[in-house]
């Protein structure tokens, strides 16, 4: 075999380990943007929401593919509905679900469980849509002593707003259904049948339910917006994982994106935006939900990306309040930047991050 001479050597030396060099340079480069966030690959993202009227935005957004416009063909969106919102924290904290539409309550929840580490807020979506309905009899505070009102779940958002307002009007309550009124928590779906079978006597709960219960002879006795400041409070945020986020903050930017672009939908074209609930409602639980009742429910939402901080922080003073939570501290649970950047490029104002 010919020998090379050694000058050959030291050239071919050389070139290796440059071009080694440059090689892990540009590893380097690739691990820096994934630890940045950026997507250098396909990206899977799983979206939860409720199939509800007070996640309008979310419905829409996924039914007209408005998310999907907005992430773009290098993500992939993955849609999971569910009933209640302790189900969507538990997929949020077993890595099943990278975001999802939920109630102050559980916001608060997941971020307290977690020690302020697993979720941020990056939106809001939806204000308002709750009532106390009772039967007609009923006409004031006092009115309720000693009678049967259901709410949604012990200790979620429903729950805690009838308990500080009975408090506030110097009516007791107990964890356990005993006091001047009796809470009975139990599934909004059973709430009519209870209702008209005499069961309860009313029922703290967000739309459709307050509209069904009105049409099955119930009055509203107190609207929530009515206790808050401007008639607004949170009844919708978007949530996301905090790993998700840290992970891929480009596509988190284009969900909320995509969120403020539903909410502009939603409220520029309600009637399609009604119909596009009933039709989505119908292919996820079979049954489509009657647009007759979407518009009577209407007027009583605002959807709004604001996720209204104030009233959700006032919502934890009120469980607080009512013994049924310990105190948070709620510093670092909104992340609002992404927002922002969403609502100037609308030329829309900005939201003050807490």
């Amino acid at each position: 075999m010919r020998r090379l001479p050694l000058r050959r050597w030291v050239t071919l030396a050389t070139l290796a380990v440059v071009g080694a060099a440059t090689l892990g340079s540009t590893a380097a480069c690739g691990d820096d943007k994934e630890a940045a966030g950026g997507s250098s690959g396909p990206v899977t993202l799983r979206l939860g929401y409720f199939p509800n009227i007070t996640h309008a935005p979310a419905v829409v957004g996924v039914e007209k593919k408005i998310f999907t416009d907005k992430l773009g063909t290098n993500v992939k969106l993955e849609p999971k509905t569910f009933n209640a919102g302790p189900a969507a924290i538990e997929a949020v904290f077993s890595g099943a679900l990278d975001a999802t539409y939920i109630g102050p309550n559980p916001t608060v929840n997941a971020f307290s469980k977690s020690k302020g580490e697993a979720v941020r807020v990056v939106s809001g979506a939806a204000s308002g849509g709750v009532a106390l309905v009772v039967k007609p009899t009923i006409t004031d505070a006092q009115g309720l002593k000693g009678k049967k009102i259901a709410t949604p779940q012990l200790g979620n958002t429903q729950d805690v707003a009838i308990r500080y307002w009975l408090k506030q009007q110097g009516l007791t309550t107990t964890k356990e259904g005993g006091g001047d009124v009796k809470i009975v928590p139990q599934e909004n779906a059973q709430t009519v049948e209870t209702f008209t079978s005499g069961a309860i006597d009313g029922a703290w709960v967000p739309e459709p339910f307050v509209s069904r219960l009105v049409n099955a002879g119930g009055k509203v006795l107190v609207d929530e917006r009515d206790l808050w400041p401007d008639k607004k409070f949170v009844i919708t945020n978007l949530l996301v994982s905090t790993k998700f986020l840290k992970a891929h903050p480009d596509v988190v930017q284009k969900l909320v994106d995509g969120q403020v672009a539903a909410n502009e939908f939603v409220n520029s074209k309600p009637d399609e935006a009604q119909q596009a609930i009933s039709d989505a409602i119908g292919k996820i639980t079979g049954k489509p939900l009657d647009l007759k009742l979407i518009k009577q429910a209407w007027p009583t939402l605002t959807f709004t990306n604001d996720p209204i901080p104030t009233s959700l922080k006032a919502g934890l003073d009120h469980a607080v309040d009512v013994g049924l939570t310990e105190p948070v501290d709620l510093k670092g649970l909104y992340d609002l930047t992404y927002l922002n950047k969403a609502l100037k490029a609308q030329g829309q104002p900005e939201v003050v991050q807490p």
